[in-house]
């Protein structure tokens, strides 16, 4: 079962209805499909042959829609870039996968001006602008219909970078369907005349709800650059049934004064995902939708793992604090918590780190098999084993608490201390909007745990008060030994992730490592 041909199918079986609606226009399933395949051969004229790689840097727009649509159905390799990024960045990502095209939307040309002629296998450069609907139209939509197996590859997901030079996760035609029918198993189905959400862009995590909606004949609408009233109102208006939010999103809609009782009557579900959740976002956010909220757990190299519908988020569940958890272990995936030294596997309610496999993985790290084997396991036991780099721990009812990043864990005085598990705390206080811990070196604990927690300047509260904070909930040895406030948001790459590396670098002047022992 290739991508292609169930796009290809669900066109022509919805071909009258709306298939993509964007903030200025709307098109059909045929059009959509037409567009595509003009998209595919115009490529095709450019020398592009199934299972080459074609990069797109793009906002979500209708050419976006076509990006998709074409790749798949010209049996091309999309990968997406991320607009936010450096141009090194994106000249890495393009060079390393072997990109033959980029397609790039206006107001990020600059970014890669010039890379045709300084990179080995780009060649063209296709600049979405005020030409590019007469450039489409000059090319047949006939049908290319190349033949397509289901274990050719279908898209890179390059991460986003944070920390080093940015890595390739590569899905097949296989893979990627089986990601996005479990990642869709728990919610309630899409149906025909649906509309699905994306207030985030399609070549990062949302991109896993297009195909699922494109399927089952729904409409996806797309959001061009992510304003909370924007996306409200977007929402409200169309009457979207499924949407993709990471909790940085979340938090500054439902904080809005305006998305108090509006009218969700058509929404189904509203799935958070990407990154931890806060109790006091996720009960606000219960507030304002309803019981609408589903949480899912996985990464980009094995997803998704675990998930939880709000019965189960919210509930009483003896023995378990549904709250401050990540999900409950879904069917077709195994995940285990294994020793993060020996990948010996632990007791329920040990901690360590948290080991994946699905249906919908990577087969491994585009081009990278040294890189690749670091992170798969194979035990000889059928498919290999993901190690997500995640430390985490399950209870007795199945529920997985992720505790923080293996590589951010700070050990002060002998304990270990995980940012996220501080994090909450600091944003249960009414005044902290979002927080970042990391440890900083100290004298005699060698590091311990410092704070930068953007609040919202109007609610009243003080260092000290945070700390001690952290201190009565958590205990003496785990507090802060400062804090620094802000109204000025913190800082985030590209797809979303808090980057408390960036916030941490500045204490770490002069030290040759940065971790410190006591």
């Amino acid at each position: 079962m290739d991508v292609r041909s169930q796009m290809r199918r669900s066109a022509r079986f919805n071909r009258d209805r709306t298939a993509i609606i964007t903030e200025t226009t709307t098109v059909t399933f045929g059009e959509s499909w037409s567009r595509g395949c003009r998209l595919a051969n115009g490529l095709a004229a450019l020398g592009v042959r199934p299972g080459d790689r074609v990069g797109g840097l793009e906002d979500n727009d209708l050419a976006a829609a076509d990006f998709y649509v074409g790749c798949a159905a010209g049996g091309f390799v999309r990968n997406p870039l991320y607009p936010r990024n450096s141009p090194e960045a994106h000249a890495h990502m393009l060079d390393h996968s072997q990109c033959k095209v980029l397609v790039v939307d206006p107001p990020y040309v600059d970014a890669v001006r010039g890379m045709e002629h300084e990179l080995a296998d780009l060649h063209h450069i296709i600049v979405r602008d005020e030409s590019y609907e007469d450039w489409l139209a000059s090319f047949p939509d006939t049908d290319p219909n190349p033949a397509i197996d289901e274990n050719d590859w279908f898209i890179i997901r390059h991460s986003g970078g944070t920390t080093g030079r940015a890595k390739g996760v590569g899905y097949t035609h296989r893979t990627w369907i089986n990601a996005s029918r479990d990642w869709f198993y728990p919610f309630p189905p899409v149906e025909t005349l649906d509309v699905i959400g994306h207030a985030g862009p399609i070549s990062h995590g949302s991109g896993y709800f297009f195909l699922p909606g494109w399927m089952a004949g729904a409409a996806n609408l797309l959001v061009n650059g992510f304003d909370p009233v924007k996306v409200l109102d977007l929402m409200e208006r169309h009457g979207v049934t499924h949407i993709f939010l990471v909790p940085t999103m979340v938090n500054a809609m439902v904080r809005h004064p305006s998305a108090a009782g509006r009218d969700w009557s058509r929404l189904k579900c509203l799935n958070i995902a990407g990154s931890p959740i806060t109790d006091d976002t996720a009960l606000l956010a219960r507030e304002v939708f309803g019981e609408r909220l589903w949480q899912l757990y996985g990464e980009t190299e094995a997803l998704p793992a675990v998930a939880m519908s709000p019965s189960e988020w919210f509930g009483k569940w003896p023995g378990s604090t549904p709250l401050r958890a990540a999900g409950r272990l879904m069917p077709w995936s195994e995940l285990e918590i294994c020793d993060p030294d020996t990948n010996k596997v632990l007791e329920v309610g040990e901690e360590g780190e948290i080991v994946l496999r699905t249906d919908g993985q990577m087969l491994g790290f585009w081009d990278e098999p040294e890189l690749t084997a670091s992170r798969v396991l194979d035990r000889g036991d059928g498919r290999p084993w993901v190690l997500t780099g995640d430390i985490g721990r399950l209870d007795e009812n199945g529920y997985l608490y992720v505790l923080d990043r293996k590589d951010d864990m700070i050990i002060s005085g002998g304990f270990n201390i995980w940012p996220a598990e501080l994090e909450s705390v600091l944003t249960d206080h009414p005044a902290v909007v979002e927080a970042a811990v990391f440890g900083v070196p100290h004298q005699r604990w060698g590091e311990t745990p410092f704070a930068h927690c953007q609040v919202d300047g109007t609610t009243a509260v003080t260092e000290d008060e945070l700390v001690q904070l952290c201190a009565t909930t958590l205990g003496s040895c785990k507090k802060p030994s400062g804090v620094v406030l802000s109204t000025d948001p913190l800082p985030h790459s590209p797809v979303g992730k808090l980057m408390r590396k960036l916030l941490r670098e500045p204490y770490w002047s002069g030290h040759e490592r940065r971790v410190a022992g006591s």
